[in-house]
């Protein structure tokens, strides 16, 4: 199936919290538990969000008791508000929540009927589109992988991330499939481990040869020759190519670059956000401390941290855009200059 889709007037997702141990279908009839599902990780990937924030509104729309088109409106502006706070960083939550709400302003739909079918025609096509999307990523993304490649992938990308598919991990999926031989190095990615729990499980299902390593073993794997190429993914890329990804992809960019490794980030154009000038104005996310300090290692299952301790936890860091090789898009592929060929991509040109 689907990681998000609507059945019967519901969202269902894949609950990615309790993977690979349990595969679990959760069923959401409120905007507001789609907003907390986002909020919790139970759905995680930037084109995985948007669709989310999609279907949502699609959620607020059609169990809202609204009689007219203008009382309709206004609730779908508070839902959007709700969705809004669920995660800052990932730039296709916003852009869903804002393309739900142009097709709502359409002057045609008058009848709250009539809207409320629109917004969830709207949505499906979010999630239809982001599979497509994939798709071309990954074809021009698998032109980059050479037979026999070793491919270091951080955090998970694959159809956990999006609708289905996936980004960086859809290449690795289109290079598979073309018959390549590849193999994959996977990071565990501390502290949510989304590199051990999803991308290892979501590899198995493939058939895709890969080794699970620890966050800090990459740079040694790098610098003894055993990986060609570093791909990972985008929660936003600003518009001179600096990159938001999750916390990690930028000591992977700098190792990469010092050992002469090329490091591509695969993104969808929804990602790219040319409102920003750089990635320093990019939000990054804060999560709460207990996912760094709750890590359980004792064999009596404490806490690894003393009780005292005290934890940073951001979710993502900013690769500046120097340490980018290319930045693979359904588009095509673009290449320094970021400014330039960026906003090419963005518009299909």
């Amino acid at each position: 199936m689907r990681t998000i889709e609507w059945h019967d007037g519901a969202v269902k997702m894949i609950d990615q919290r309790l993977l690979p141990g349990e595969f679990k279908i959760n069923t959401y009839t409120d905007y507001h538990d789609v907003a907390d599902a986002i909020r919790t990780m139970v759905i995680r990937g930037a084109p995985a969000i948007g669709a989310a924030a999609g279907l949502g509104l699609a959620l607020a729309a059609v169990h809202s008791p609204a009689e007219d088109r203008t009382a309709l409106r206004g609730e779908l502006e508070e839902a959007a508000a709700v969705l809004r706070r669920s995660r800052p960083t990932a730039v296709n939550l916003f852009w869903a929540i804002n393309r739900m709400l142009r097709r709502a302003d359409d002057p045609a739909l008058t009848d709250p009927a009539d809207l409320r079918q629109a917004l969830i025609h709207e949505a499906q096509t979010i999630a239809d589109e982001d599979v497509a999307i994939n798709r071309r990523i990954g074809a021009h993304g698998a032109r980059l992988i050479q037979d026999g490649d070793n491919i270091l992938h951080h955090c998970n990308t694959g159809a956990l991330a999006t609708v289905d598919y996936g980004t960086a991990l859809g290449v690795i999926r289109a290079a598979h499939e073309s018959g390549k031989k590849i193999h994959v190095y996977v990071d565990e990615t501390r502290p949510r481990l989304q590199g051990a729990r999803l991308t290892a499980w979501e590899l198995e299902q493939a058939g895709i040869p890969y080794t699970l390593i620890v966050d800090n073993a990459a740079g040694h794997f790098m610098r003894t020759g055993q990986v060609d190429v570093v791909l990972v993914g985008s929660d936003r890329t600003a518009a001179n190519g600096d990159v938001a990804n999750k916390i990690g992809t930028y000591k992977l960019a700098v190792v990469a670059q010092a050992n002469g490794i090329p490091f591509y980030p695969v993104v969808p154009t929804s990602t790219i956000d040319l409102s920003l000038p750089s990635g320093d104005d990019i939000p990054i996310e804060e999560r709460d401390p207990e996912e760094v300090l709750g890590l359980q290692w004792a064999s009596d299952g404490s806490p690894i941290a003393p009780a005292n301790a005290r934890a940073a936890n951001p979710a993502f860091d900013v690769t500046p855009h120097r340490y980018v090789t290319g930045i693979v898009t359904e588009n095509g592929v673009a290449y320094p200059p970021f400014k330039l060929s960026l906003a090419r991509m963005v518009h299909g040109e």
